[in-house]
């Protein structure tokens, strides 16, 4: 069975092109907390932390505690919305 989505979503403001950064250093950081990087350049750990600085939290060092704090900054500012339970 092969399930496809035909839904396109186009990031055309500033925005929604932040916000499809956010995620996608949250996304890098998840694989960081694995033993992975998504690319040579800067850490995603290193980027979520001068996020969380310039928000004013706390970044804590620990990169699964990172990862917590980051994904609540990004709750809290409206672009990670928990998928309803079924």
């Amino acid at each position: 069975m092969v399930f496809r989505m035909s839904q396109t979503i186009i990031a055309d403001t500033p925005e929604k092109i932040l916000a499809y950064r956010l995620l996608a250093i949250k996304g890098a950081l998840k694989l960081e907390t694995k033993g992975l990087q998504m690319s040579r350049g800067v850490k995603a750990s290193v980027i979520a932390r001068d996020v969380l600085k310039k928000a004013k939290k706390a970044a804590p060092s620990n990169k699964v505690k990172l990862l917590e704090a980051y994904e609540n900054h990004l709750r809290e500012i409206g672009v990670l919305i928990d998928a309803p339970k079924v």
